[in-house]
């Protein structure tokens, strides 16, 4: 969690939130101001517990509430949005038998977090949300830790309800991490894993999950998948000084829909090493959040590639900058797009991962 608040309200509150902050160093703790005492650990606060709440909730991932479950849903219900951006809340009985997952308990981390926190306490964790009840696959969790994102379009709410009921519920994955499921755990009975693409759309399934940094459209499912975007292509990009962030921008969007390859799944951006960072491709890292790694023009020149240049060497001192960065950076990955030219100086190409 980026940022913990604990709000205590009472003198057994206090002690509770204190013991977690020795576990938790970087959680803050607020109380109000009538039990104020010399201690450099609490902030104080005048104002009425409703409106700090509604300051903590906006400016935190996660709130721990030390009193009762009622008292904090209604003074968090005015200012919850959606399950995308709400912080993680979670509540704390006031003689800490119960750690409850309140709010976010999926995206939000609230699950995680109450399991944490009833651990340091020794209390018994609450958590309700159907997928952790049934130990199944959490639909809108998975791959997480390794960076997955989830396509817009993707029917997540629907294949979850298909997952908790145990509906057939097929996978197809061709990119990106294997060890997505619990380690040592059996996959749940209902979840099937299938070779090809072909085979999922053929199968009786009622709903699905794609694993894929293709674009993948098929009419039949496309109302009940959710889509996984693993972080496995590096785009590697020769250019000049002036180049800017839209042509990069536009020649690496070429690349991407002529090989049908998700933007989402890009992890990085590679370059050769210059006396100053080439600001466009700066800004469009910055812009797209995805960092951008360089190297130097003798480990490139080491690099084996499909299409050397005796321009691109007379320059640049290295015979590829594109195709050399991008295998480079991806690990030794497969060059999925070799280099493709845009005038007047840019070249693209896309190297994947190895699994």
């Amino acid at each position: 969690m980026d940022s913990v608040a604990i709000i205590a309200i009472t003198k057994n509150g206090i002690d509770i939130a204190s013991s977690l902050k020795n576990h938790f160093p970087s959680w803050k703790i607020f109380v109000p101001s009538k039990f104020h005492q010399e201690r450099k650990d609490i902030e104080w606060f005048d104002e009425s517990t409703t409106l700090k709440i509604k300051e903590l909730f906006e400016n935190h991932s996660a709130l721990v509430c030390i009193f009762s479950l009622g008292a904090v849903i209604r003074l968090i219900a005015p200012h919850m949005k959606d399950k995308k951006t709400d912080p993680a809340v979670v509540v704390i009985d006031d003689t800490a038998k119960f750690v409850i997952s309140t709010l976010s308990g999926h995206l939000g981390g609230a699950n995680e977090l109450t399991e944490k926190i009833a651990s340091t306490l020794n209390a018994t964790p609450v958590v309700t949300t159907a997928a952790d009840v049934n130990k199944t696959i959490a639909v809108d969790l998975l791959g997480k830790e390794f960076g997955w994102s989830i396509d817009e379009s993707s029917s997540v709410t629907k294949v979850s309800a298909f997952m908790v009921n145990e509906e057939k519920i097929g996978v197809f994955q061709d990119a990106g991490e294997k060890d997505w499921w619990l380690p040592k755990k059996e996959i749940p009975k209902n979840v099937h894993i299938y070779k090809s693409f072909s085979e999922l759309v053929e199968s009786d399934c009622k709903g699905f999950l794609i694993i894929s940094d293709k674009i993948i459209e098929n009419k039949e499912i496309q109302d009940r998948v959710v889509m996984y975007r693993p972080k496995t292509l590096v785009v590697g990009v020769g250019l000049h000084w002036d180049t800017t962030k839209d042509i990069i921008r536009e020649g690496m969007n070429f690349c991407l829909s002529k090989f049908q390859l998700s933007p989402k799944s890009i992890a990085k951006f590679a370059s050769i090493k210059k006396e100053v960072d080439v600001k466009g491709l700066q800004e469009l890292s910055e812009e797209m959040k995805v960092p951008t790694e360089y190297f130097d023009k003798e480990v490139l020149s080491t690099i084996n590639i499909p299409n050397p240049s005796d321009v691109v060497q007379t320059f640049e001192g290295t015979s590829s900058v594109s195709e050399a960065a991008a295998i480079k950076a991806s690990g030794g990955g497969e060059l999925i797009v070799q280099k493709h030219k845009f005038p007047p100086n840019l070249t693209i190409a896309i190297a994947r991962r190895p699994n």
